[in-house]
């Protein structure tokens, strides 16, 4: 990490970590107390604190690093966006796609009761890793004998949330890159699929799974197609903490959860014609720099998440002089020396934070033989959301 980017990550590590810290110290606490008694109070109270420590994040999209999120779609659409249970499919275009997720649902009104499905090692990242546990996003396994009975189940806890939620599938099962996307070319050249040129073939059990369990009680799937104009760079967990901007183009599409077709094989057919026209979309998207056959709605720039992160600054900073001034902890060389270990703790979890999100280190493309028929399919999990 370079002195310069370590400058600016270290201070904004220090305040995610120790507030995110006391937000999962609540979280556990309402666990332990509250959640036994009262499931949906604990999933109320839950959501508020969560929203503390996502808020941190959208606050470095919105406020620090200056990224533009453009939104297309239709009036009726962005009307009932936070207002309903909803199965949300997108492509997995960049490193920070799930952070673009958890902005529109603040826009929206939902980001404490967004939810995702997540590859197991994500619950193991600290702080925001064990945040999402208790706010029950599902963690699976890429063995589809064990995730397929942990999905049905993570999704049918779902039936009596509270309050509006979103559940985010990337079907595409990894994040974009081009040695992705020839695999995902060579493989549906050999089977007669329709060749991608933008997005990747989706892995459609989970999703599949997923529309079976939530029928019964989510309106909506939202179709959301993610695409960088040519004249912004990609952005990535680096760049944000830099506070670099760049530019997003969001496209959304509501689909009615009562119209998708009944049998599986139709359903699973069916996410299969929804990324051919994704990847329609995202060639005219190439041409035209822009989604024109969606209305751009303006977003704005929220001040909750300034206000929040304003907040949680001046608590740590009262804190911290109050404890350097009572331990008298830089008097001496071990406080010194302890002090310092503190900060290279931290460094070391922003850069396994940013490593983690980048695409070139996520699962590498794994596409089953022509004559496989697809049985090898993995559950269509994503890398991250995040």
């Amino acid at each position: 990490m370079p002195i310069v980017a370590a400058a600016v990550v270290v201070p904004l590590g220090l305040l995610f970590f120790i507030s995110g810290l006391v937000v999962n110290l609540i979280q556990a606490i309402c666990f332990i107390l509250i959640r036994p008694v009262s499931k949906n109070l604990y999933r109320r109270i839950n959501r508020v604190v969560a929203e503390l420590l996502w808020l941190e994040l959208v606050w470095l999209i919105d406020w620090w690093a200056g990224v533009k999120i453009q939104v297309y779609t239709d009036h009726e659409t962005f009307n009932l966006m936070g207002k309903e249970h909803a199965l949300v499919i997108s492509n997995h275009r960049s490193d920070i796609d799930w952070l673009v997720g958890w902005v529109l649902a603040q826009r929206s009104g939902c980001l404490g009761s967004t939810l995702a499905v997540m590859k197991k090692s994500s619950k193991f990242l600290p702080v925001i890793g064990w945040s999402m546990w208790f706010s029950e996003y599902l963690f699976l396994e890429r063995s589809w004998a064990k995730d397929e009975g942990t999905l049905k189940s993570g999704v049918q806890r779902l039936k009596d949330f509270p309050q509006p939620f979103w559940l985010a599938l990337f079907v595409e099962g990894t994040r974009f890159t081009q040695a992705k996307l020839l695999a995902a070319q060579e493989y549906a050249a050999a089977t007669g699929l329709p060749v991608p040129r933008n997005v990747l073939i989706p892995r459609t059990k989970g999703f599949v799974t997923a529309v079976s369990q939530m029928r019964s009680f989510a309106p909506a799937i939202y179709d959301v197609t993610v695409a960088i104009p040519k004249s912004s760079p990609a952005p990535t967990m680096l760049r944000l903490f830099e506070g670099r901007p760049s530019v997003v183009h969001v496209h959304i599409k509501r689909h009615v959860m009562r119209d998708l077709p009944e049998t599986d094989e139709a359903v699973a057919q069916w996410c299969k014609d929804i990324f051919v026209a994704k990847d329609a979309l995202l060639d005219k998207h190439t041409v035209e720099q822009t989604f024109g056959d969606q209305q751009l709605k303006v977003t704005g720039r929220p001040l909750k998440s300034l206000l929040v992160v304003t907040a949680w600054a001046c608590l740590l900073i009262l804190g911290a002089l109050k404890f350097l001034y009572w331990s008298s902890l830089l008097s001496s060389w071990k406080g010194i020396a302890f002090s310092a270990l503190g900060l290279g703790v931290v460094t070391v979890l922003m850069q396994i934070l940013i490593r983690f999100s980048q695409s070139e280190r996520s699962t590498p493309a794994s596409v089953a033989p022509a004559n496989n028929n697809n049985k090898g399919e993995s559950s269509g999990k994503p890398e991250k959301q995040q």
